[in-house]
């Protein structure tokens, strides 16, 4: 873990629910939740999903979360974006950055009201309460109203929901805004998660984008303009 994340309470936190994580077994997870990522998946509605997998543990890894951590710092982040809340392992890690900026807000999403509670008393836990505000409901309603400038945006929910949740803030990213995308190696073989892949890579898009070996894949994309 960066040494910056010096803070006990945030620490403890991101141990105990990367802990969980580490004990479940995420295929067998989707395999009891009824939902089959190679078939059924893309064609189920997003509440359906939600509910279906509410139990399921689906977040960045340790080393993806130090990364969120890392660029967050390093463009000096104040307002970020974030799209699947899920238990809130990746909004700890961009809500200490965040704090560690001097402060500022972290704006994320979840369908699931079980998953968004718990996430809720993670963070009032950790003592990041006051720099998250998290909005509970379809992101593609909940994220129409944002802040004039956003600095970074994380996509790590529903990968066939990504592109649309993109096209929605992009009006309010910054150039120099940064998108991360996590995950970008599942599902490779299906149409949306490669049509979303040549999207971001595509010039006309305005993306500088470059893939990082870092857990399952993860996609950082600088805005030009």
């Amino acid at each position: 873990m960066l040494t910056t994340l010096h803070s006990d309470p945030v620490v403890a936190t991101l141990t105990r629910l990367l802990s969980a994580e580490d004990q479940q077994d995420v295929v067998r997870a989707f395999a009891a939740a009824g939902v089959d990522v190679h078939g059924e998946y893309p064609d189920l509605g997003a509440a359906e999903l939600a509910e279906r997998t509410k139990d399921v543990i689906m977040s960045v890894s340790r080393e993806g979360g130090e990364l969120l951590y890392l660029l967050t710092r390093a463009i000096q982040a104040r307002t970020v974006v974030e799209f699947g809340t899920s238990f809130g392992i990746s909004t700890l890690y961009l809500a200490s950055a965040v704090r560690d900026n001097g402060g500022g807000r972290v704006i994320t999403t979840e369908l699931q009201a079980d998953k968004a509670r718990g996430a809720q008393e993670s963070f009032a836990a950790a003592g990041l309460s006051d720099t998250i505000e998290l909005r509970l409901g379809d992101a593609r309603e909940t994220l129409k109203d944002l802040p004039e400038t956003v600095d970074l945006l994380l996509l790590d929910g529903w990968l066939h929901l990504r592109q649309s949740i993109l096209e929605l803030v992009w009006p309010r990213l910054r150039p120099g805004a940064l998108v991360v995308v996590d995950d970008i190696d599942l599902h490779t073989d299906l149409d949306f998660a490669q049509s979303f892949l040549a999207h971001l890579k595509d010039p006309a898009t305005g993306l500088l984008t470059l893939r990082l070996p870092v857990h399952q894949g993860v996609q950082v994309c600088l805005k030009l303009a």
